[in-house]
């Protein structure tokens, strides 16, 4: 693995990142209350690292309310769009608010046996109702599940964006059928996939993330073009939390050439995000 941060790049984008704020109230609950993390201290991590664009994603404890977000968005202005969660019978009028602030999908979180938000018996119909607004679908699921959603995934008529290197909960080899199925919903040229927090998933462990960061290096290979990077700040349920810097240091493994890192970094969020 590379010692040294990778090279900065003019506009790079992080494209997973929560911000916390106690100014807005947690939904009742919350199994594990998040310490702050707001706009303030991810703008340090932001310098540290020579990033200069972000996308908010809306954390699962503040529930269907996009307030913490949506100010998020405002303190960062037109270097930052956002990720939201919307109800299923959310008016038209909602959609195009949260768009204005800087939206620009809704977020599916189909991992654990957890109580979903958002299931997979909503995913296609809310698929085609934001393609009519531009928006997108991100999705984090358990990688191992591909094969059985595959069908359904290539057919989305929004683009699609899947979090965590597939977030396969026990990481497989990439000829696994499961791996295979993932490569082909990134083949239609619809989908794109974050390049983010392996110590969610690996066993192998730090600092190399070896069996995350073979599937890391592949995806990076195969479709540079569908690739994003994201630090996952600020690293929720992780005590300790990973050094942001290691996490963007694994890039330079994950993808090792400039012009790769460039593409991941900088031009392909901003194609799909729209800056």
């Amino acid at each position: 693995m590379q010692t040294t941060a990778p090279t900065t790049y003019p506009n790079a984008c992080d494209s997973h990142v929560h911000v916390y704020d106690s100014r807005f109230a947690l939904i009742p609950n919350v199994p594990v209350v998040p310490p702050d993390a707001p706009v303030s201290a991810y703008r340090a991590v932001q310098q540290a690292l020579g990033l200069q664009r972000a996308i908010i994603v809306q954390p699962s404890g503040y529930g269907w309310d996009n307030s913490c977000a949506v100010d998020a968005l405002s303190q960062l202005g037109d270097t930052a769009r956002g990720i939201a969660l919307i109800a299923p019978d959310a008016p038209d009028a909602e959609i195009h608010r949260l768009h204005a602030a800087g939206m620009r999908g809704v977020r599916f979180m189909m991992i654990g046996d957890a109580p979903r938000p958002l299931g997979w018996d909503v995913l296609a119909p809310m698929a085609a109702r934001l393609a009519g607004f531009g928006w997108m679908v991100n999705l984090q699921l358990d990688g191992r599940d591909m094969p059985a959603h595959e069908d359904v995934l290539k057919r989305l008529p929004c683009p699609l964006v899947i979090d965590h290197v597939g977030k396969f909960l026990e990481p497989v080899r990439p000829e696994h059928a499961s791996f295979q199925s993932l490569l082909r919903v990134l083949d239609t040229g619809r989908a794109w996939i974050k390049l983010s927090a392996p110590y969610e998933t690996s066993k192998t462990g730090a600092p190399a993330y070896e069996d995350v960061s073979l599937l890391a290096r592949t995806l990076a290979e195969k479709f540079p073009e569908r690739c994003l990077w994201a630090s996952n700040w600020p690293h929720p349920g992780r005590h300790p939390a990973p050094s942001d810097a290691a996490m963007y240091e694994l890039l330079s493994d994950w993808a090792v050439s400039s012009a790769t890192r460039q593409r991941i970094l900088v031009d392909n969020p901003a194609s799909l995000y729209g800056f």
